[in-house]
């Protein structure tokens, strides 16, 4: 009876809703409500993940001594990828991995469709994965769970696709603003990394977001920062020179970090077979994991360790290192340098999870090796002229990393003040930042993020042109009432088919369909109307090639090039074997550049 009650009123608020939205007047209301809908379930997600994550981890490593080598390091990370490999294949049955990737390619696609089941499978799987010590962070999963919720609202109410792709956006905003307790963050990475278009009738959706998922964490967690933080060192204009020297260490790091992770998923991605990915991907896994303890998980732990000065021993904890503090720097170096192996063997092997937390983690070491390095070489103590903390660089260096490996400066900017609660620190987090950026876009355009999408032409961007085109679908563009004709068709047949056709362009094709050229009316024209001479001419001797021809997996943009190039206002399409499709012309183009524009930057 109580669930009878209860799908009673869920149904009522859906009907309340819908017919709000046939209301035009009460469409942004709507959206509006939505909004906050998405907050609390996203708010709640990211309570759920988090608190599965620590659970595991509790149970399996909290008997674990600091002073001993502990083999089951080898074992704990090759189950979690196991048990996860088993829960997509049975439970799932679809890919769940590379998850703010699959926003971006659902947003690109126009209609921001992402599967109902990623409300809840990208949180579990995460969560075993991480919790097992994969090495990868929560967020993207969390992020595609928001999103998922989102989506799975507009889906429901029937919204249209902008409206759609703003509630997917207001879904990732909240993951990241609940996650990590960082509203302006959300908000920062869905306007850098998801490349969301900004104008008033978005803005107020994504804040109302925001601030109902984080509000939903301070509920559960209170309100203090979850990184615990004190500055060490106050801004001073003598750091600057190390600041702008740390943001370019950054930027390289995140260069060796998003190439070396797009090498080795290239070789994952040669392995046809599951298993023999399962077997590298574990084994890579465990023993990294086995040499290098701080690797388990996301990192978190580490990083409050040396943003706080923790004794060097408890940040080598487990591994072969402990027990002598001269060992840290070469310790961190080590982890520094296969941190993107572990992470990539994670995914690889069939776990789930993302690089926002390996970034975070990697950016803090960077920071922390850096400081002591400049330190020591310019023979500098606490408080001295130029001399860098390695605490307060821990924090740049988290800012640094995330803005070059996702390419987001802001993001990184806000998010780590208000991780730390640093804001004092704004000035030299915007130096590291800005220089990292500036760095890693000198040697790759496009964040680890896009860089998949980017190569075959599928990713929504802030340039309005290409982004338009990019959510432009050929297939719809396509018109096939076109009469076809074949080459050996003499000139009666033609003139016959001519009299039942409305174009005045004819593609010819052979026997099997294949495209060979075109025939317009005006090359004819002198001679249809002189029966006694039909028997003479065919189809072939009047046929020429086109000025250019698009196939189906042509980019828009690309398309659009070959219309400004030939002047042509037809372009004849074909498929992947030569096979004739359609025509394109370059008016019904521009009138569906114009309404997805329109709707697409609707208020």
């Amino acid at each position: 009876m109580n669930t009878f009650r209860i799908r009673r009123k869920e149904l009522a608020i859906f009907n309340f809703i819908t017919e709000r939205i046939k209301e035009g007047r009460s469409q942004k209301h709507v959206i509006l409500l939505l909004s906050l809908i998405v907050g609390v379930c996203t708010g709640l997600s990211a309570f759920v993940l988090k608190t599965i994550i620590e659970a595991i981890k509790h149970e399996l490593t909290s008997n674990f001594l600091a002073e001993e080598i502990n083999w089951l390091y080898l074992v704990y990370p090759a189950f979690g990828i196991l048990v996860t490999m088993l829960f997509v294949k049975y439970i799932v049955r679809g890919d769940i991995s590379h998850g703010v990737t699959k926003i971006l390619y659902a947003m690109s696609r126009g209609r921001s469709r992402i599967k109902s089941h990623n409300r809840w499978s990208s949180v579990i799987a995460s969560a075993i994965t991480i919790g097992f010590g994969g090495s990868v962070g929560a967020e993207a999963p969390i992020v595609l769970t928001g999103s998922a919720w989102g989506s799975d609202l507009g889906k429901r109410f029937h919204l249209a696709p902008n409206n759609v792709m703003l509630l997917v956006g207001c879904g990732a905003a909240g993951a990241v603003s609940a996650i990590f307790k960082a509203p302006i963050a959300g908000l920062m990475f869905v306007l850098e990394v998801l490349m969301l278009e900004l104008n008033m009738g978005s803005l107020l959706p994504l804040l109302v977001t925001s601030l109902t998922s984080v509000c939903v964490s301070y509920a559960i967690y209170g309100t203090d920062p979850q990184f615990d933080f004190s500055l060490s060192k106050e801004f001073t204009i003598d750091i600057i020179p190390g600041c702008g020297l740390l943001g370019i260490c950054c930027g390289l790091v995140s260069l060796y970090f998003t190439r070396a992770m797009n090498w080795f998923e290239e070789i994952f991605g040669k392995i046809t077979k599951k298993r023999y990915k399962f077997l590298l991907g574990a084994t890579v896994l465990g023993v990294l994991i086995f040499f290098f303890p701080a690797m388990y998980g996301e990192g978190y732990d580490v990083i409050n360790q040396l943003i706080n000065d923790a004794p060097a021993d408890e940040i080598m904890q487990g591994s072969l290192f402990y027990g002598n503090d001269s060992n840290l720097l070469i310790y961190l170096g080590l982890v520094l340098l296969f941190k993107v192996f572990a992470t990539t063997a994670t995914n690889g092997g069939g776990g789930c999870g993302g690089t926002f937390a390996p970034s975070l983690f990697l950016g803090c070491i960077t920071g922390f090796i850096f400081s002591n390095l400049w330190d020591m070489s310019l023979g500098l103590h606490s408080q001295e002229t130029f001399y860098l903390s390695p605490r307060n660089c821990g924090v740049y260096g988290m800012a640094g990393l995330m803005s070059g490996v996702m390419h987001a400066p802001l993001t990184g900017i806000f998010l780590i003040a208000e991780l730390t609660g640093g804001y004092k620190l704004f000035v030299p987090l915007m130096i590291v930042s800005s220089i990292a950026y500036l760095t890693i876009v000198t040697f790759e355009p496009h964040s680890i993020y896009a860089y998949r999408l980017a190569r075959r032409g599928q990713l929504l961007t802030h340039d309005k042109d290409k982004a338009i085109l990019t959510l432009l679908n050929l297939s719809s563009l396509i018109e096939n009432d076109y009469k076809r004709v074949e080459a050996d068709m003499d000139l009666s047949r033609f003139t016959i088919i001519i009299s039942k056709s409305h174009r005045n362009i004819f593609p010819v094709v052979d026997r099997g369909n294949k495209f060979i050229g075109v025939v317009s009316l005006d090359s004819v024209r002198n001679y249809m109307f002189r029966p006694e001479i039909y028997h003479k001419y065919t189809v072939g001797m009047f046929m020429k090639e086109p000025p250019a021809i698009v196939s189906i997996n042509d980019p828009l943009n690309l398309v659009t090039k070959k219309f400004e190039d030939t002047n042509a206002w037809n372009l004849p399409v074909i498929d992947e074997n030569g096979k004739y499709l359609g025509f394109i012309s370059r008016s019904g183009m521009f009138q569906s550049y114009r309404q997805t524009l329109k709707d697409f930057s609707q208020d």
